[in-house]
């Protein structure tokens, strides 16, 4: 379980392909308090550290399943990863419930400077069916956008003309400097694929609407 607060950006310093798995290395300066089998939430994925060398990286494995979903079969050496421990159950919730199952991605179709802050605009389609069930955005809620927590601005949602079965939602985030300068969202531009974990309060209050 996650909060959505990132605590920092790490680089990736290796990708090794073995069968349908991504083993990522990544340098943080965190890795050599972690442990085997310890959770780490990338770009929102959570994911199981598998190897510890002792010199500031650790490697994580992405299977086929988690590649499909999200945008790390992506990576590439160099580039930065939003990376979060579990959240500590004395702590303070400062984001929201983020339980690092990356529901899709999104493509990002915009981006705006605004005095200091960042504007993002987001695009994505989604199924008919999983929308029922919580799989979009609302007004002022909660949507986790590569593992940071955010609120949502500006939500959309219509039917593909192509597809009466999808719906194409649009949504937009503010983004504060801090957000911006310690995140990989600075990298973010238009086109980028960035990983999307819709509200699980949303899903929930969808599914017992539906009973």
């Amino acid at each position: 379980m996650f909060s959505g607060i990132v605590e920092e950006a790490a680089r990736v310093v290796a990708l090794r392909r073995e069968g349908d798995n991504l083993h990522i290395s990544l340098a943080c300066s965190f890795a050599d308090g972690l442990s085997i089998d310890q959770s780490v939430s990338h770009n929102g994925v959570c994911l199981t550290v598998v190897e510890l060398p002792g010199d500031g990286t650790y490697t994580v494995t992405a299977i086929r399943e988690t590649l499909d979903r999200s945008n790390l079969g992506l990576l590439r050496v160099g580039d930065l990863v939003n990376v979060e421990r579990s959240m500590r159950i004395d702590g303070r919730l400062d984001g929201h419930i983020v339980q690092g199952h990356v529901d899709q991605t999104a493509v990002c179709t915009g981006v705006r400077e605004a005095d200091g802050s960042w504007y993002y605009d987001f695009r994505y389609q989604v199924p008919r069916d999983l929308a029922r069930r919580g799989y979009f955005t609302v007004g002022k809620g909660s949507v986790t956008v590569n593992g940071v927590s955010l609120t949502v601005c500006n939500p959309e949602s219509s039917p593909l003309a192509d597809d009466r079965e999808s719906l194409e939602g649009k949504f937009q985030v503010a983004i504060i400097p801090y957000t911006h300068d310690h995140t990989n969202f600075h990298t973010i531009k238009a086109g980028t694929v960035v990983n999307l974990e819709f509200d699980i309060l949303g899903k929930y209050l969808a599914r017992l609407a539906s009973l």
